[in-house]
């Protein structure tokens, strides 16, 4: 095991996991869906407070108390750079499919598989942890807040799977469609005091844009940088007209308390801010192809691509078991007290290897559920020797949600 953690272990075990990868395949891909799904890690862990009062802990954003702060929603929420990407995979995958062979219902199984196996150890853990805590004597506040956060990814996957249920109505549809029904309702809801419901079609609406941008990625209308410089500066001018002038909050991620969130439902400035990381995102592909091909950083980016699902639904439970275990020391910085100073952040910022660790701790524990939603019918796994030990090789870890 040392020899395998060794510098030099790392590099040869990098460079079989690169060797094995088909030299077709797009890594920029790849590396987009992990850094999506690590920006959206990260942000959680530095925006998302659980402040202990009393016997009770409360949810608590420092985007509240200082909204200076709120340029730091701006670089981890990257939710739509993964719809569009997840609807690259999804179209591309789709007609790929259809070329083999493959129905519809098989293809749709297969990822549905691979994106809910995982969530029913997340269930099953917390209906026991809930449980628990209510029968220990914790208070009703502390058990609804910390299973509401712990089960908020799971509305990410309930729209991700319509969408992709959705994908052969979707394939052809022109991201302006679902643009200007979010449009047009927030003009109803915002400007013509319209009832407040009406904002939910946005659910649909809002991820539906970048959606259906990576079916357009597939079709080929987006390989010109001339497209992913519209998207960046028309997408970031129409965010900050939005912010500046219309009066939407500049956090790009909800805030307890704030009478307006752009994320619950998606508002028209959040659209437009997603499609300008979307094309940011484009005009990196080619950077992000030639350091995919150093073997360490390609291997380190199958690997967050292998166990996409497990960080994005266990990250909030290890940064509540980190709180949850650091209370038998008291009110510790950063991790119990009110976000309210510049001191919380430095504090806080220290504490994200701690959840990095705690949440390693739940991959190596629940990992398994992922690993074994594979390709129904596939009868063998072509697997890598590294240092010794078998590892999945790079072509199943990529093609894991």
């Amino acid at each position: 095991m040392t020899d395998i953690l060794a510098p030099s272990g790392i590099r040869r075990a990098a460079a079989r996991v690169h060797e094995a990868t088909p030299p077709r395949r797009d890594r920029a891909v790849d590396a987009l869906r992990a850094f999506a799904i690590l920006g959206v890690v990260l942000g959680h862990w530095l925006v998302t407070a659980l402040v202990a009062d009393g016997g009770t802990l409360r949810a608590a954003s420092p985007l509240g108390t200082m909204p200076w702060l709120a340029p730091v929603s701006w670089v981890f929420q990257t939710l739509a750079v993964f719809f569009m990407v997840g609807g690259h995979v999804a179209t591309r995958g789709l007609a790929s499919a259809r070329a083999r062979g493959t129905t519809y219902g098989a293809w749709l199984r297969a990822r549905l598989v691979r994106l809910f196996r995982p969530v029913a150890a997340v269930l099953a853990v917390w209906a026991v942890a809930a449980a628990g805590l209510l029968l220990g004597g914790a208070s009703f506040v502390t058990v609804h807040t910390v299973v509401k956060l712990a089960l908020s990814p799971l509305w990410f996957l309930l729209v991700f799977a319509a969408l992709t249920a959705a994908t052969p109505l979707l394939a052809r549809l022109n991201p302006l469609w679902p643009l200007a029904v979010v449009l047009h309702v927030d003009l109803v809801c915002f400007g013509l005091g319209g009832p407040p419901w009406l904002g939910w079609v946005n659910l649909a609406a809002g991820w539906l844009v970048p959606y259906t941008l990576g079916a357009a990625w597939t079709r080929g209308e987006l390989e010109r940088p001339r497209a992913g410089w519209t998207l960046l500066v028309g997408g970031a001018v129409t965010t900050a007209v939005l912010v500046g002038l219309a009066g939407y909050p500049a956090s790009m991620v909800g805030v307890p308390g704030a009478a307006v969130s752009n994320l619950n439902p998606p508002t028209l400035a959040a659209v437009t801010f997603g499609l300008a990381q979307c094309g940011l995102a484009l005009l990196l592909r080619d950077r992000l192809r030639g350091a995919m091909a150093r073997p360490t950083a390609w291997a380190a980016v199958a690997l967050v691509n292998l166990s996409a699902m497990t960080v994005f639904l266990w990250h909030q439970t290890a940064m509540m078991a980190t709180t949850a275990t650091g209370l038998a020391a008291g009110r510790l910085p950063g991790l119990h007290t009110p976000p309210d100073g510049l001191d919380w952040v430095a504090a806080r910022l220290l504490w994200l290897p701690v959840f990095a660790l705690v949440l390693g701790v739940c991959w190596a524990a629940f990992h398994g559920f992922e690993a074994a939603g594979g390709r129904p019918g596939r009868r063998r796994t072509r697997v890598v020797r590294v240092g010794g030990l078998p590892r999945p090789s790079a072509l199943r870890a990529a093609r894991r949600v």
